[in-house]
């Protein structure tokens, strides 16, 4: 069972980052997908959010026993690696104390897929924060979005659209089994994770 305790008491054993751009103008979108996961995290634990820190909107909460970073990243997409960092750096994390949740554009509409560590894909927020660490083996989420319909459209363009209607429901689906696999991940069982939700 998961529940949110305000004051917390050690060092943190987890950081869990969503990726998305900051402003009304990018909620909802395919690239913020990243960040609706940690909404939904935070919302399965009772918690708020609201506190401003390492260039990110940020919640100190715990799952189970661990107590967990939430982060969502306000730098923009392509500098995300810097916030990571300077939460890497003041709890002095190693790599495989991070998880990264993030929307991946090479897998269909609502894909879930747990990794450990590997490349970036193409995810110029992974790219970033794998350039800041020095290090690709932190774990991650990624949930699809969809294949770009037209290879003649900007692929910045399709990925700062909008779900369709029938999208939408299935992402939501998605966004609540990232959420269910990061509080997995976050006590210690990835492989039950992985053996899970990965599609």
């Amino acid at each position: 069972m998961f529940f949110f305790k305000h004051k917390q008491a050690g060092p943190i054993d987890c950081l869990i980052v969503g990726l998305g751009n900051p402003g009304k103008k990018y909620s909802g979108t395919r690239h913020n997908t990243g960040f609706a996961a940690i909404e939904a995290i935070a919302a399965k634990l009772g918690a708020k959010i609201n506190k401003v820190k390492f260039k990110s909107l940020c919640c100190d909460t715990r799952i189970g026993d661990k107590r967990v970073l939430l982060m969502m990243p306000q730098t923009y997409m392509n500098l995300s690696g810097d916030a990571v960092y300077e939460a890497v750096r003041f709890y002095k994390l190693v790599p495989k104390q991070i998880l990264v949740l993030f929307d991946d554009a090479s897998l269909p509409v609502g894909t879930v897929r747990v990794r450990q560590k590997g490349s970036d894909g193409g995810q110029k927020g992974v790219r970033s924060i794998i350039q800041r660490l020095g290090s690709d083996e932190f774990l991650r989420i990624k949930i699809g979005i969809g294949k770009n319909p037209n290879p003649d459209c900007d692929m910045a363009a399709w990925v700062l659209s909008r779900f369709t209607k029938k999208e939408a429901d299935i992402m939501l689906n998605a966004i609540n089994k990232a959420a269910e696999a990061a509080c997995m991940i976050a006590q210690g069982d990835i492989d039950g994770a992985m053996n899970k939700y990965s599609s």
